[in-house]
């Protein structure tokens, strides 16, 4: 095809002249552009900067121990049953605020101290210089000491020797830093997982409004209401008696609904009072305390890993990691009007995992 120029073009990209094209002629003769000329921190140059950075950075390494022991002081002193309780006999619930507000904050500033400190002694007191490398396809034995070489340069140049002070603080938070974790896995859950089997709830026991105690009649749950409710024999346990570990057993979710809406099997007919429902709040996935009622939906959430549960369908998991329903409390009616327990959970509350060595017990008992 011939244009009014007289010029053959086919109008592709490449031969319409609307681009550029190289022969490659040039592309051996590109320049190398070069590293760019080294600009010395003020630490190189300035010793008294020098040793400024490196107490800065022993000073974030010591914060990070006195996070680590301010943590430890939290987690062993200050408890509702412990001396410090005993000595200012104050409220339980302001003892665990402040017990809670000190763990966050030695574990933050344990974190921050020794993470802080690591990039600040990098980045002004390690070497700097810019170098380059040539990729190597092999790896000979000369090359592999070549690299111990590299490695024995960089622990010189890092400075632990001749910085001891660095060498030993840095240890030192090391040390401490992860320990404050190995508390809180001890804390994941009882240690003899037969102490979830039973709870405060038997027979004829009130449900009672938590915290106040206060009792609570069939005719005070309305549809819609949700209620967070625990064993009335509960409220004589003092907290050396284990208060907090009886409660985080029994507490229950109180809820009526529509009993036209829901749908309840055969052996659980005589569980609810005309549309009265009481459930656990101890999710069954880790743990964590159910305390979301969704009205419109009658649904149960959890807050920490949204495990769903359909009150309709006796506290079935409809989304979420939970594994198993929400174990349901039988309730009745006394003579009074006053909600009281049937009995006690018919399953142990409780993340689902804690529950395998029930099972292997049970079937040992069976066989036997």
């Amino acid at each position: 095809m011939r244009d009014h120029m007289g010029d053959h073009r086919d109008g592709t990209p490449h031969k319409s002249g609307a681009v550029v094209t190289s022969d490659g002629a040039d592309l051996d003769h590109f320049p190398n552009p070069g590293l760019p000329p080294h600009r010395p921190r003020v630490t190189d140059v300035d010793p008294k900067a020098a040793r400024r950075a490196e107490h800065q950075v022993v000073l974030l390494f010591l914060l990070s121990v006195v996070g680590s022991v301010i943590f430890f002081v939290a987690y062993f002193g200050i408890r509702v049953d412990g001396p410090l309780y005993d000595a200012v006999n104050t409220e339980p619930t302001a003892q665990l605020r402040l017990q809670n507000l000190l763990l966050g904050l030695g574990i933050a500033l344990g974190m921050f101290g020794i993470g802080v400190g690591v990039v600040h002694w990098a980045r002004t007191l390690m070497p700097d210089h810019e170098i380059v490398e040539m990729r190597h396809d092999l790896r000979t034995e000369d090359e592999r000491a070549e690299a111990q070489s590299i490695l024995n340069t960089i622990y010189d140049e890092s400075g632990v020797k001749r910085r001891p002070l660095l060498r030993n603080t840095l240890i030192g938070a090391a040390v401490l830093m992860p320990l404050p974790f190995v508390g809180l896995l001890k804390d994941l859950g009882p240690t003899d997982l037969k102490v979830l089997r039973h709870s405060m709830w038997d027979e004829g026991v009130r449900l009672v409004r938590d915290p106040s105690g206060t009792p609570i009649k069939a005719s005070d749950v309305t549809l819609g209401s949700a209620f967070h409710v625990i064993p009335e024999n509960l409220t004589s346990v003092s907290h050396e008696d284990g208060y907090l570990n009886e409660k985080a057993k029994a507490v229950v979710l109180l809820m009526r609904l529509d009993p036209d809406k829901v749908n309840v099997s055969e052996e659980r007919k005589d569980w609810n009072v005309d549309g009265i429902f009481a459930y656990s709040k101890v999710c069954t996935h880790v743990g964590c305390p159910i305390a979301l009622y969704e009205q419109h939906t009658h649904h149960l959430l959890c807050p920490c890993h949204q495990s769903t549960f359909d009150l309709t369908n006796e506290c079935e998991v409809i989304f979420g990691p939970a594994s198993r329903p929400l174990p349901q409390l039988p309730i009745s009616v006394d003579s009074d009007g006053y909600l009281v327990a049937r009995s006690d959970f018919h399953e142990p509350v409780g993340p689902t995992y804690s529950q395998r060595g029930f099972a292997v017990k049970d079937m040992q008992d069976e066989a036997n």
